[in-house]
């Protein structure tokens, strides 16, 4: 079943066809919305059968097949890929293989319009073929990076000799995939170069959050809350180091060896002796702890 966009009022399925003919060209503007009932998996089957330009709509829309019977709508926080590529066939499969992951795909075949659209919006990664009518691969990376354009840009090619992939990565691209290649291995590697990205903008950034703790690494100074948290310099460098990592269990020789640049003794409290010094002082009454200890494995701030 299909809800109306703006009433949320579900319109018969035979209603569907009609309704995707009115998907503007630019679709990253459509919104489509689709929910799924007892008719779930004859509106799946009702969509496999549309034309391979229309399911390609659909997910440029930023739906994902992740289930025979499911449809998800996106969220605003799905990475968006752009992804150029001429050949239909590979181009869909790396559509169908992102969407499947949970990313927004934005697919065009040809270079000069990836070009456009690489300079005319913000993307999270770049997927590139290497070989491509007019403007092939390499002059497309050399181009938008020489407009300043940092988006990590995954090179896809069958031309997989060392010197091609070389070339490829010295003209600025990230990482290099040869065709063929399995789905699980793009999506590894799509996802290693966003966590790559996400390093790089945290590190670019001159002000670290987690939850409701904001720290200011220019004026060094650390708050939370309505409350400043004042920290000598050893403690600020633990925290800063707990922020830039929120969400990772960090184990006590990572901790060493990063904040206090020393190989690892296993005999010495100092970790523990500094953690308790920070969480009292970021974890106060009433709040919610944000410093924890991962028993076994470390601790974790977030």
């Amino acid at each position: 079943m299909v809800p109306h966009r703006e009433t949320g009022a579900c319109c018969p399925l035979h209603a569907v066809h009609s309704h995707l003919r009115n998907v503007a060209v630019d679709v990253r503007l459509a919104k489509i919305k689709v929910c799924l009932s007892s008719d779930g998996v004859a509106l799946n089957a009702y969509l496999k059968e549309l034309s391979c330009c229309t399911a390609a709509h659909l997910r440029y829309c930023g739906f994902a097949f992740l289930a025979p019977a499911s449809i998800t709508p996106a969220t605003q926080t799905m990475a968006k890929i752009l992804t150029i590529e001429d050949d239909r066939i590979v181009g869909r499969d790396i559509v169908d293989t992102l969407c499947d992951a949970g990313f927004e795909v934005e697919w065009v075949l040809s270079g000069q319009d990836g070009i456009a659209r690489a300079v005319h919006d913000e993307f999270d990664v770049i997927t590139l073929d290497r070989v491509l009518p007019g403007i092939d691969g390499l002059t497309i990376l050399k181009t938008i990076r020489g407009v300043g354009i940092e988006t990590p840009v995954l090179m896809i090619s069958a031309l997989s000799d060392v010197d091609e992939r070389v070339r490829g990565l010295l003209a600025g691209g990230d990482d290099y995939i040869p065709k063929p290649f399995s789905a699980e291995e793009m999506k590894a590697r799509i996802e290693v170069l966003l966590r790559r990205r996400g390093r790089r903008q945290q590190a670019a950034s001159t002000v670290l959050r987690v939850d409701d703790l904001e720290i200011d690494l220019i004026a060094r100074t650390a708050t939370r809350g309505e409350h400043v948290v004042a920290l000598p310099p050893v403690e600020f460098k633990l925290l800063e180091y707990f922020a830039r990592n929120s969400g990772q269990i960090l184990t006590r020789t990572m901790i060493f060896q990063s904040v206090w640049d020393m190989h690892f003794d296993p005999g010495t409290n100092l970790i523990e002796v500094y953690v308790g010094l920070l969480r009292r002082k970021i974890d106060l009454a009433g709040m919610r702890p944000l410093l924890k200890t991962v028993r076994g494995s470390g601790y974790m701030l977030g």
